[in-house]
């Protein structure tokens, strides 16, 4: 049997909501896993480079059972009670790793989904949310890769994952900054304080619940207002050449909404209105990155609605 799953990027943390939001992009990775059958025997693991054209070099990526996608498959067989038969997994990569766009997310959810379809569906979407949870740490990109859209999701002490999709309106709009240079997460999170000032604190609940009703009540304005951080990206963006420059140089423009990081960084997503051609932001873009002399790509990005789908399955 054979399955082949299509998992997309995702920007996580939009500003206030540290770990807790996300949103599915139009950019994907896809997984395809199938049982071998005698005489191919053990671990067969085939790295594609996508079709994207910042499709990032996939020669650092493991090809033994140390594979992010052989441990996601491992996990839900073992959930199951079962050990990994022996497998053929393609790897088609097209969102870039390092860059804050939810890499290894997309490739556990793609894992855990192709695995659960192998063995006949046994775990149920709260399973495979709290699993993926599990091995990726956090919830806020594995939930909208897996359900795509925007997504609020808390990892509860039980390990279940408590999440609700909310519509992103249609008037507001995605450019993706994708910069020259990679960041880890693990180096990202390694900047941050282990605590916050209470200020900070209150600072990013006001604009939490105000991101909320902003979606809601589909209100730019307050949008403007609820698209700032203080626990995070303050610490962040001295490990992201660019983002307070062009935070600045976009923070007066007309329709531009705000400038967050995407995800630990260093891609940075700004959200715009509709009503202001790609082009326009764009350009804006390219002279701000010249201005600092960092090479990055500007993507006309979209927000993915229905995120992780079984494309092929015989």
């Amino acid at each position: 049997m054979k399955v082949t799953v299509k998992i997309p990027a995702t920007t996580a943390n939009m500003g206030p909501g540290f770990d807790c939001f996300g949103v599915a992009l139009s950019m994907y990775n896809k997984i395809t896993l199938e049982e071998l059958v005698y005489p191919e025997k053990g671990l067969q693991i085939n790295l594609l480079t996508g079709e994207d054209e910042n499709s990032s070099s996939i020669s650092t990526i493991p090809t033994d059972e140390s594979n992010i996608v052989y441990k996601a498959v491992e996990t839900l067989y073992n959930y199951v009670g079962q050990t990994p038969p022996d497998l053929k997994i393609n790897i088609e990569a097209n969102i870039p790793i390092a860059k804050g766009l939810g890499s290894s997310a997309s490739v556990i959810v793609g894992g855990i989904l192709a695995a659960n379809k192998l063995l006949g569906d046994p775990a149920d979407e709260a399973a495979l949310l709290s699993i993926a949870n599990e091995i990726e740490g956090h919830p806020d990109n594995t939930t909208p890769a897996m359900l795509g859209g925007f997504v609020f999701s808390s990892a509860e002490e039980d390990g279940s994952i408590l999440y609700k999709k909310l519509d992103w309106p249609e008037n507001w709009k995605f450019a993706l900054c994708i910069p020259d240079y990679e960041l880890s997460t693990q180096i990202s999170r390694s900047v941050l304080p282990e605590k916050v000032d209470m200020g900070d604190a209150i600072y990013n609940l006001k604009r939490s619940a105000a991101f909320i009703e902003a979606l809601r009540s589909e209100d730019t304005e307050l949008m403007r207002f609820a698209l700032n951080d203080r626990l995070h990206q303050p610490y962040r963006s001295r490990l992201i050449t660019g983002f307070d420059h062009i935070k600045e140089r976009l923070t007066d423009q007309e329709h531009i909404i705000g400038t967050v990081i995407s995800g630990a960084g260093p891609s940075i997503l700004v959200i715009y209105e509709k009503n202001m051609d790609f082009e326009d932001v764009k350009t804006i873009l390219n002279t701000a990155w010249h201005e600092i002399g960092v090479r990055s790509v500007i993507k006309n990005i979209n927000i993915d609605t229905t995120g992780a789908v079984i494309t092929k399955s015989s």
